[in-house]
């Protein structure tokens, strides 16, 4: 299996990866079974399952619009995490069916042209950004870090 669907929350939630949103999708088992309480965190969370032959196809399915939508009604915050946009297409897929997307790129590693393209393929998608995560930024680089709205770029610049 590429990397880049590897799948790891339920290592980092300490959860069974047995069932998850690949079997509930693929119509093998049913939400009750799939969605598992993380309680250190007071959460909630639906892990990838076993790896699916068909990923993409799975969440354009009917189920995969239901699902949001029941925990849309029944949670006040639905987190879903996709693979990289440059990898793959699910984040094109899941994205048109949520009601905000966020790109998250991490500091020295994601190139300003690797967001700017992602940002271009999901709007191509028909999906609307509402903003970005910088994550991974070293403490040491940050303190100096500046912003502006509309501009996708960063800077800093050592301590005097």
């Amino acid at each position: 299996m590429p990397t880049y669907r590897r799948g790891y929350s339920h290592n980092l939630f300490t959860v069974s990866n047995e069932h998850g949103l690949s079997e509930y999708l693929a119509g093998k088992d049913e939400l009750n079974k799939v969605i598992q309480h993380f309680g250190k965190g007071g959460f909630d969370v639906i892990t990838r399952g076993q790896v699916p032959p068909n990923p993409s196809e799975l969440l354009m399915r009917d189920r995969m619009r239901q699902l949001l939508e029941w925990a849309n009604d029944h949670y006040d915050l639905v987190i879903v995490d996709t693979p990289p946009m440059l990898a793959v297409s699910d984040a094109a897929v899941v994205g048109r069916s949520v009601g905000t997307s966020l790109l998250v790129a991490r500091f020295g590693l994601n190139t300003a042209k690797e967001v700017s393209l992602s940002m271009q393929r999901l709007e191509q998608a028909g999906v609307n950004i509402k903003g970005a995560i910088l994550n991974g930024v070293i403490k040491r680089a940050s303190t100096a870090y500046s912003y502006g709205y509309n501009y996708y770029g960063y800077s800093y610049s050592e301590k005097e």
